[in-house]
């Protein structure tokens, strides 16, 4: 396809000599709409404390939405503290990262929060944690929270040089939080790429999945990556169902109810009696 200024110069002279080459094909200055505006959220702790959350006006990856997902496993790990506290935790496709400062304000060990490397999302991802009061220190690299861009199913290494040395056979996050995600069906491999490199093989290391099917008549294929994720070897159980007020989208299609329930999952390594009785029941 020829480039503007080369269809430009091809105008007979007969027909075209008073046109200006360089504003052949300039839109007007009010041809696009505005790109929307950042936004703030804001979500209130049970002990009172507020987390203000800035978000980026627009994104083709989600990333301007607080999803209901976020804000429910963050009240679960409000009310199961153990969860997080003195361990490593990673979050993939977190947008504003709620579930992450949560998790650095009830004292995991460290906290990597990642979206895909875009610098408008990576640079929010930053703001929230300097501006929250809750982590409040006077250096980034006395934090136990980082931020850091990373793409689904890409290599591990980048993510675990935040976790310094560890010891062999304890590589890899204790806790993993992948906060609505499941609605990109074909990105679900590498989901469970990226949760096989990262989480640690050691009893008590978990992936914590929660999602609402926001689309319902494709809930099947949310669904699906739970039988992905038990093909490659992970236990997968059921821990949290909660229906919301109303859906996070309320004039979208689909059954309201569906629309307003958020479920939580974990992905977790057999134990060793566990693999036994697999190997066994398959001889």
């Amino acid at each position: 396809m020829s480039k503007p200024e080369e269809v430009a110069n091809q105008v007979p002279e007969d027909e075209g000599s008073d046109i200006e080459a360089g504003g052949l094909f300039e839109d007007p200055p009010d041809f696009y709409p505005p790109s929307p505006p950042p936004t703030t959220e804001h979500y209130t702790m049970k002990n009172g404390d507020d987390i203000t959350l800035h978000l980026v006006g627009h994104s083709p990856l989600e990333a301007h939405t607080l999803w209901n997902g976020a804000v429910i496993i963050s009240q679960y790990f409000e009310d199961h503290p153990d969860e997080v506290k003195d361990r490593t935790v990673l979050e993939i496709g977190a947008a504003a990262g709620l579930p992450s400062l949560v998790a650095a304000v009830l004292g995991a060990k460290k906290v990597v929060v990642t979206d895909f490397p875009d610098p408008d999302i990576v640079d929010v991802m930053w703001k929230n944690i300097r501006g929250c009061p809750l982590l409040a220190v006077d250096r980034d690299e006395d934090r136990n929270i980082v931020a850091d861009g990373y793409v689904w199913g890409a290599k591990e290494a980048p993510l675990l040089a935040h976790l310094g040395e560890q010891k062999e056979g304890e590589v890899g996050f204790d806790v993993l939080i992948l906060a609505d995600l499941l609605f990109r069906h074909s990105e679900h491999s590498k989901l469970v790429d990226t949760v096989q490199f990262t989480l640690k093989k050691k009893p008590g290391s978990k992936a914590f999945v929660v999602f609402t099917s926001y689309r319902p008549w494709l809930q099947h294929k949310d669904l699906a990556f739970f039988d992905l994720a038990r093909e490659r070897g992970f236990i997968v159980d059921k821990f949290l169902e909660v229906k919301t007020e109303k859906p996070l989208f309320e004039n979208d299609p689909g059954d309201e109810e569906i629309r307003k329930t958020v479920t939580g999952w974990t992905l977790r390594w057999p134990t060793d009696d566990e693999k036994a009785a697999a190997a066994k029941a398959d001889a």
